[in-house]
């Protein structure tokens, strides 16, 4: 499905500045090198977007470079990225916040 639109909410940007922190934290650099690919993750969904297999009611891309997975949802020709978040954390918690921001 080709998708002419990705649209990111708000919410999203909470997640790369705490992913990007976390990196940066561990060795000065590799925060802009996390964010630079998940951006190109998601911007890899206008050609990409649904293929990938379901979890929790959405679309769920895992990152190709770190432990993260991209979730998004597809409305007519528009890919909603609603959440971009670390594989590692609970899985409880990983539906927790999927829950308070897709329902």
């Amino acid at each position: 499905m080709k998708v002419h639109d990705v649209i990111v909410l708000s919410q999203v940007k909470e997640d790369l500045i705490e992913g990007k922190e976390f990196y940066d934290s561990n060795e000065a650099g590799i925060g802009s090198y996390f964010f630079d690919n998940i951006v190109s993750d998601i911007e890899s969904l206008k050609l990409y977007a649904g293929i990938h297999s379901k979890h929790h009611g959405l679309y769920r891309m895992l990152s190709r470079k770190f432990p993260f997975a991209i979730y998004y949802d597809i409305k007519g020709v528009t890919a909603i990225v609603v959440a971009v978040l670390d594989l590692r954390r609970n899985p409880a918690w990983i539906r927790k916040r999927l829950k308070e921001r897709f329902c």
